[in-house]
């Protein structure tokens, strides 16, 4: 059985006008989800779809966009519904066209603000994914416990239980226990962070404006965002000009970009393989290497 009746019934309830799928053309980019262009009575949404036991990840996300949008800094997909039956769980987004027209010099103007949008503590009001992964939330006043606990120590237990090497698990280990003068002299605030902030998950409307989506949203060190912008090819260097402009990184972040960087190529290890494991393994030599 199709889910679509159910979700144009949902987005008929949301908006308040009906609504009826006419035509569905599927759009291609991610690896975790179906997502879809979906036109009726003359409107246009993104709809991305799972299996019914996503729903939590579907909602956490329409969460993490609303979270980026109230800080007024940069433009997000505004979340229509967010709903599931039997046979899916979906998600529907504004829809937005993307343009060839670019302003990297924009974008890292508007990261910078909105990574000035700053809470108590670090995490967030609740958990989501980082993929389909569990992103722990749980706030702490301590980034260092918050780091060690709810990001890598996490997922090393994870890669413990999907096979990763010895080896890796052990320098990982001292990696937990050694990183702490990383964070010397640095004041880290509560960053607003989209947290998931890859090339693939930015781009440019019609007019050149800068979007960010598929957020995994909580609040922390703002050089976790810059330096997954660094991990899968980099935004170009007027982004990072007019970022540093705005709110320039502190001393040391080449260090810990790698050691930051190691949350993602773990997630990536247990999400997709052991294709990742040397990467990872290879990051956490580099950075005990600069601790000793």
């Amino acid at each position: 059985m199709s889910p679509w009746p159910d979700i144009a019934d949902s987005i008929a309830k949301a908006t308040g006008k009906t609504f009826v799928v006419e035509e569905q053309q599927a759009v291609g980019g991610g690896c975790i989800n179906a997502a879809y262009r979906v036109i009726g009575n003359g409107r246009a949404f993104f709809v991305k779809t799972n299996a019914p036991q996503s729903h939590d990840m579907f909602v956490a996300e329409a969460e993490g966009l609303r979270e980026i949008a109230r800080s007024s800094t940069i433009r997000v997909p505004q979340p229509v519904c967010a709903g599931r039956n039997d046979e899916a769980s979906w998600l529907v987004l504004e829809y937005i066209g993307f343009g060839s027209q670019r302003n990297g010099r924009k974008l890292g103007e508007q990261l910078a603000a909105m990574h000035r949008v700053t809470a108590g503590k670090f995490g967030w009001k609740r958990d989501n994914t980082i993929g389909a992964t569990l992103q722990i939330n749980t706030p702490s006043d301590d980034w260092l416990e918050f780091w060690r606990g709810r990001r890598l120590g996490f997922q090393f237990q994870l890669a413990a239980k999907n096979g990763a090497p010895r080896r890796l698990l052990a320098q990982g280990e001292r990696l937990l226990a050694d990183c702490a003068p990383l964070f010397a002299e640095r004041e880290i605030q509560p960053a607003l962070l989209h947290g998931d902030l890859w090339g693939g998950n930015a781009g440019f409307d019609g007019s050149g404006v800068p979007v960010i989506f598929d957020p995994a949203v909580y609040y922390g060190d703002r050089e976790t965002d810059l330096a997954m912008t660094e991990l899968f090819g980099g935004f170009g260097s007027d982004f990072y000009a007019a970022y540093d402009a705005a709110y320039p990184r502190a001393a040391g972040y080449p260090v810990r970009r790698t050691f930051y960087n190691l949350y993602h190529i773990l997630n990536h290890f247990n999400l997709f393989g052991s294709g990742y494991a040397q990467q990872a393994a290879a990051m956490i030599d580099e950075t005990l290497a600069e601790l000793h």
